[in-house]
């Protein structure tokens, strides 16, 4: 089963997203648990694109796709027509630097690297797709 979602690139929108995403999640049967880290790992990728990808542009826009494969697979693409962030490269930052820093930020990637079973960037000439991958 696939469903889609289009959504101004405005931070007030992520509530919506959470709500799409525990609709059709729980729709599927998926334990609560595992529902409430995958949206936070979706929201996660979908909030750092808006802000800075997109700078908080309502005109620009992000696509969602979630695709559950029968009970065992659920596939995330976040279809993206900005600058792109390859995420799979990205290096985790020491939580003792963060702490010591005092940063507001910086762990939401490290989340998602550890809820996802595996994460893609598919580059291409007018769209990045960010696709995450979990076995459920």
């Amino acid at each position: 089963m696939e469903y889609k979602y289009k959504i101004p690139c405005s931070k007030s929108k992520l509530g919506e997203i959470r709500e799409f995403l525990q609709h059709i999640l729980s729709e599927n049967s998926i334990p609560e648990v595992t529902i409430n880290t995958l949206v936070l790992a979706v929201d996660e990728v979908c909030a750092n694109l808006i802000i800075h990808s997109h700078n908080c542009n309502p005109e620009e826009h992000l696509e969602l796709k979630v695709k559950v494969i029968g009970n065992s697979k659920i596939t995330f693409d976040i279809i993206d027509h900005g600058d792109g962030f390859n995420i799979s490269e990205y290096k985790e930052p020491l939580i003792s630097d963060i702490v010591k820093q005092k940063r507001k930020g910086g762990i939401g990637l490290m989340l998602v690297r550890r809820i996802m079973d595996e994460i893609e960037l598919i580059k291409g000439k007018k769209k990045n797709v960010y696709r995450l991958h979990k076995k459920i």
